[in-house]
């Protein structure tokens, strides 16, 4: 028995369908409509996590027929399944079942782009090498048609060998046939052909190398699909991996391989792309023909859009319009349900803790669990806003010439255009944003982009900016027309743009130095916006916020709870037992708060913020805010609540609280000068633009970089970065200002 049918008679063994549950994999070039088409198939039944042997999250869902439970794995948008990037690997890895506990998929449903025919082919093509069975579901028919491009369903699927089924996902049109195609495929039980067939030279070769890797290992798979692409991808992923696990051999029998090769003639990897297009090319020549577009109206009014919006100037001009919008839009529309949900859990805490006795654990659910999950719960409005507007802008095709027009700026610093999405998402939050990064393919410029996401001021910034500018910077105009409120609210957002690019610049000169790699980015076509898209890109990136964040979140607020409440000691004086057995109801509440800032101001966390405070003077900082800035690096938003602790008014304070805000405003040194000043202000809210507080981000990049090293540089420039930030800016300032 050869490589190619032992591999595929593994790969079914391996891997055979139980009686009431199959396992389907989702994939297909980018932009082809591959997101849509699972959400379509799975509905709300979806989650993010780890499909099994995989350590990278991905979309997961359901969906039944004829009593059948199907489990379906979104896999990453790729071109070719030959691995450069870890998206890639993690398709190879799936489609062949390799890693620990790993499971290979029952059936592989592929995606294919009716207008881009020849090239969604190719990588359908070394699917089907795999040996799994097959089912193509062909979408963008409709734009096909418009541009004249005419598809032979039937002779497409008697070229292929295996069963195409047409889909239009945002209007539902095909999906029940394709989910009952999926089932009937995987009943027959048939594997596909094997399309392309390759120089006989290199067959025997990829045969000899399987049988040597076989010998040395004899415990462990070597599908000849691995193979190949060992032979094939010189210095790829799979060498890289298979090197890893199994030693410089791997790496040394494959390179004489390729030598021999070479030898004949035969060079890699141009001749697997001549083979495969060449076959490609036949199937096109008998499944499609060409007629005059439908529209040649609508093709010339995309043409004008493309030279607008991709031109150096004016599609500049238009982008930082719809930036400005999308966010403007963001904080008007958010901001009245995140009051809403901060009221819902103010009243909870409030009726939880006049029903539980005073002590620790009215103070754990109080202000640990209420207080943690309130933190989280309020932010995603606005999570689920930025990702609607992201989806639309994804969804007509807008997102991919704004990060083409983005490459010429982002080249300069030893970025690509790819690196803008990521960017962009992490000004809702870096946690989506970072993970965004897996689509970028050179590991040195996915490791650059992960290193400065944090910069982006996430929405945990803003109650902070709030804050402070509604309590110490002027409402007044600059120049006749821009508020200072406003415009010193926006200096906060461009601090992390313009931060960014020179840390990404030293980074890509020296700790991921390397050559740049050119920016290749296909541009779908525009249209409009599928609606049911979008809501559901709200309801999962907010589940996934709550589910990845808000755990984390939850636990390191319960942290600096404890740290804030022990040594619970006796610190209430016999005159505060006094004015307490003689107060009134208001008078005993204002009494409970005092008791609540002495207790915090001697906690464990006060006694560091008395230690550093000759380190936090310099930024124009007491004690009181350098101990709410250690409070606040688990999670940026806990400062609020610290400061209406320290400062006796309760927990509860919000970034709207009058009352926090006039206590501010009264904080005086012993000379009697007030602690908080215009400068002082925007000191704390640089040193907030610019630190990385956040532990869910940190070990966000630590699972994406697979590394601690990557989170603790993070830490350590950020916080660095953040104190030279603040220390210019009240240094600077309090000379200029006399």
């Amino acid at each position: 028995m050869d490589v190619a049918t032992s591999a595929a008679s593994s790969a079914r063994t391996t891997a055979a369908p139980s009686a009431d549950s199959y396992r389907v994999a989702v994939i297909g070039n980018p932009n082809t409509g591959k997101t849509t088409l699972f959400n379509a198939l799975t509905g709300l039944s979806q989650h993010t996590g780890n499909y099994p042997g995989v350590t990278v999250e991905s979309a997961l869902g359901e969906f039944r027929q004829n009593g059948v439970r199907f489990l379906a794995v979104d896999l990453p948008g790729v071109y070719s399944l030959a691995p450069r990037a870890p998206d890639e690997m993690v398709a190879v890895s799936v489609l062949l079942g390799s890693g620990d506990e790993a499971v290979t998929p029952d059936v592989v449903l592929c995606v294919v782009d009716a207008t881009n025919l020849d090239r969604n082919l190719y990588i359908a093509t070394q699917i089907m090498d795999i040996g799994l069975p097959c089912v193509i579901a062909l979408t963008m028919l409709d734009l096909a048609e418009k541009q004249g491009v005419h598809i032979d369903i039937a002779a497409l699927e008697k070229r292929l060998g295996v069963r195409v089924v047409p889909v239009q996902a945002t209007k539902r049109q095909g999906i029940n046939q394709l989910r009952q195609t999926l089932y009937d495929t995987l009943n027959a039980a048939v594997s596909p052909p094997r399309p392309v067939v390759f120089p006989e030279a290199f067959t025997q070769e990829a045969r000899t190398l399987a049988r040597q890797l076989t010998q040395a290992h004899p415990t462990a798979r070597f599908p000849h699909f691995l193979v190949e692409r060992l032979l094939i991808d010189t210095g790829g992923m799979v060498e890289q991996d298979l090197t890893r696990q199994y030693g410089a051999q791997v790496r040394d029998s494959a390179h004489a391989a390729r030598q021999r090769l070479a030898a004949d003639a035969i060079q890699l990897p141009q001749m697997e792309v001549d083979h495969r297009y060449a076959w490609i090319a036949q199937v096109v020549v008998d499944a499609q023909r060409s007629s005059p577009p439908v529209s040649r109206g609508r093709t010339d009014w995309s043409e004008l859009i493309d030279s607008l919006v991709t031109h150096k100037v004016w599609g500049l001009v238009i982008f930082l319009s719809v930036m400005g919008v999308t966010f403007q839009s963001i904080f008007s529309w958010a901001l009245p349900l995140m009051d809403s949900i901060d009221t819902v859990f103010s009243a909870l805490g409030s009726w939880v803790g006049s029903t539980l006795p005073e002590g620790p654990l009215q103070s754990l659910i109080v202000d640990g669990v209420i207080g943690g999950v309130g933190a989280v719960v309020v932010f995603v409005p606005q999570i689920a806003m930025l990702f609607g507007l992201i989806a639309i802008l994804e969804d007509s095709g807008y997102m991919a010439r704004a990060a083409f027009l983005m490459d010429r700026v982002m080249a300069g610093f030893g970025l690509s255009g790819r690196s803008f999405i990521p960017l962009l998402s992490s000004f809702a939050c870096a946690i989506p944003g970072i993970m965004a990064a897996r689509t970028i393919d050179n590991r040195r410029d996915r490791i650059a982009t992960i290193l400065i996401a944090p910069l982006m001021s996430c929405s945990a910034r803003l109650p902070v900016y709030v804050l402070l500018i509604s309590a110490f910077i002027p409402a007044q105009t600059v120049w006749g027309i821009f508020g200072l409120q406003g415009l010193t609210l926006f200096c906060m957002y461009c601090l992390g743009l313009l931060v960014a690019p020179p840390i990404a610049w030293i980074l890509k000169r020296t700790l991921l130095s390397g050559e740049a790699v050119p920016f290749l980015m296909e541009l779908p076509p525009f249209k409009l916006p599928a609606w049911r898209v979008v809501l559901f890109r709200m309801y999962d990136r907010s589940m996934a916020f709550l589910r990845r964040a808000g755990s984390i979140i939850l636990a390191t607020t319960i942290l600096v709870w404890a740290l804030s409440y022990y040594p619970n000691q006796d610190l209430v004086s016999e005159d505060l037992e006094t004015r307490r057995a003689t107060a009134t109801e208001a008078e005993l509440a204002l009494l409970e708060r005092e008791v609540a800032g002495i207790r915090l101001r001697e906690s464990y966390l006060g006694q560091a913020g008395r230690t550093i405070e000759p380190l936090v003077q310099p930024l124009g900082w007491d004690w009181k805010i350098g101990m709410a800035t250690l409070a606040s690096f688990p999670a940026r938003e806990v400062i609020i609540a610290a400061l209406g602790t320290i400062y006796n008014l309760g927990a509860g304070q919000d970034e709207e609280s009058v009352e926090l805000r006039e206590a501010m405003r009264a904080e005086r040194w012993p000379d009697g000068r007030p602690v908080y000043t215009p400068l002082v202000a925007i000191s704390i809210m640089v040193f907030f633009a610019l630190c990385c507080q956040c532990g869910a981000t940190l070990a966000t990049i630590k699972r994406e970089t697979d590394s601690w090293g990557y989170p603790l540089l993070t830490f350590i420039y950020m916080t660095g970065l953040a104190y030279l930030g603040a220390l210019a800016v009240y240094q600077i300032g309090s000379r200029l200002i006399g």
